[in-house]
């Protein structure tokens, strides 16, 4: 496992929030990276004022580009979850482009090849 330290500055979070991903679709979401040999994938969260009847108020799904939106193109759900914290601040942040650093790689005391 390698640690990742930048010099970006500290601000205090406005929430904490834990999504649920099934084994299932986790393994669909890496055999389709695999297929399109892509290296990554975004998603977009979901997080609502009330929960669901299981008490869930947050959702993830594969993120869509525009025309696939303005084509109502289905949704691929990948998992939900809950705020478990908030300061009940959240704020929209723009990249800066002008602030891009190479992160220093910080190598961890025990090796752990495990990814979580």
């Amino acid at each position: 496992m390698i640690l990742l330290k930048t010099n970006l500055k500290i601000k205090i979070m406005a929430s904490l929030n834990s999504l649920y991903i099934k084994l299932d679709t986790l393994k669909t979401l890496v055999e389709t990276l695999e297929k399109k040999q892509e290296k990554g994938i975004a998603f977009t969260l979901s997080i609502n004022d009330e929960g669901n009847q299981f008490g869930q108020n947050v959702t993830a799904w594969v993120e869509q580009s525009k025309e696939q939106r303005e084509e109502k193109k289905p949704r691929f759900y990948t998992g939900n979850g809950n705020t478990f914290w908030t300061d009940g601040k959240i704020s929209v942040v723009k990249k800066d482009q002008q602030t891009k650093q190479e992160p220093e790689v910080i190598e961890p005391a025990e090796k752990n090849d495990l990814p979580f």
